[in-house]
């Protein structure tokens, strides 16, 4: 296992240094490293306004681990992270798996140290993004985004941003556009600027509409409720456990293990399971794999007009339309 111990941030300070450990050189906006150990782009950005970019398109040819400890603690990391093989990330607080339909997005404090562990094989699409929290702040006032207690939420005595979600479809196709570019150049560059910005939007709307509650999680409740949502994305295909029994399996009240669940994921517990349910559908819908009725069943919707009504519902599309679409 090939072991990197490295930091960001959201200038430009950290790129030489993490080439060098990582084994690389820099080419221009290029990270470029030598075949036996991985294959594809990486590729970093300064997007002005504070705001750093780090494309990711690789297969690793052997088995890393990325040992994050920034010098700088004033900025936050958005990581979108679409990988196809095994991957973790984890520090004191949680570990848990990402990938395409694990984990793929998590927001972390600059604050916070973490592993990356990644196995040989695995083939990595990801964009993270770093950006500075006092513009983060300047950002909503900017975009007319009102989120309540934003200085209490970035005011590291009061609030650790520590965030896991599943990435909502309208950025998955943002990513992917993105994706489909060749990279580099000022016409690449510019949809690369576009796209943080329109995900940084995206998430932080996300964000005010939830009207998130500013606090810190204890490590032992935080491990707890991370482990309840690997637990419903492992039993997406079945119904919706009751929230008496997954209290019971978090060591919680029903009370605070609603309050917590919210805060952590941004949704209710219901919410989180259909929307990563419906995602799931979508994904079997694209190939064309299964009738719309066996992708009801196989989800356990109660029958198909309820797997069209919520797929409508969180789509617009019905499925039978989205299908034709495509």
């Amino acid at each position: 296992m090939k072991i990197i111990k490295h930091y960001y941030d959201a200038d430009l300070s950290w790129v030489e240094h993490y080439t060098a450990q990582i084994g690389g050189k820099i080419e221009g906006n290029f990270i470029r490293l030598p075949e036996d150990s991985q294959t594809g782009t990486r590729y970093f950005l300064d997007c002005g306004d504070g705001i750093l970019a780090y494309y990711i398109n690789v297969e690793y040819k052997r088995n890393y681990q990325l040992i994050q400890q920034n010098l700088n603690q004033d900025f936050v990391g958005f990581y979108y992270n679409l990988t196809e093989g095994e991957a973790t990330v984890n520090t004191d607080h949680f570990m848990y798996n990402v990938g395409r339909w694990n984990y793929n997005l998590a927001v972390i404090d600059g604050s916070l140290d973490s592993e990356y562990n990644v196995k040989k094989g695995s083939k990595t699409f990801a964009l993270c993004f770093f950006i500075k929290k006092s513009m983060l702040k300047a950002f909503t006032q900017k975009n007319g985004i009102a989120i309540q207690n934003i200085d209490s939420l970035l005011d590291p005595k009061e609030n650790t941003i520590i965030r896991f979600d599943r990435i909502t479809s309208e950025s998955y196709h943002i990513l992917n556009d993105l994706r489909k570019l060749p990279v580099g150049g000022s016409i690449f560059d510019l949809h690369l600027k576009g796209t943080v910005h329109l995900l940084i939007s995206n998430y932080l709307k996300k964000l005010a509409t939830k009207k998130i509650i500013a606090q810190t999680v204890n490590k032992e409740d935080l491990n707890h409720i991370i482990a309840i949502q690997m637990y419903l994305i492992e039993h997406i295909r079945d119904h919706f456990p009751s929230i008496t029994q997954m209290a019971k399996m978090a060591n919680m009240s029903e009370s605070k293990f609603k309050t917590l669940f919210k805060k952590i994921t941004g949704n209710t517990a219901n919410v989180f399971f259909m929307e990563n349910k419906l995602l799931l559908g979508k994904e079997l819908l694209e190939n064309k794999q299964l009738t719309i009725s066996q992708i009801s069943d196989e989800l356990n919707f109660t029958n198909n007009s309820y797997f069209a009504s919520k797929f409508k519902e969180h789509f617009g599309l019905s499925p039978k339309a989205f299908y034709k679409q495509m």
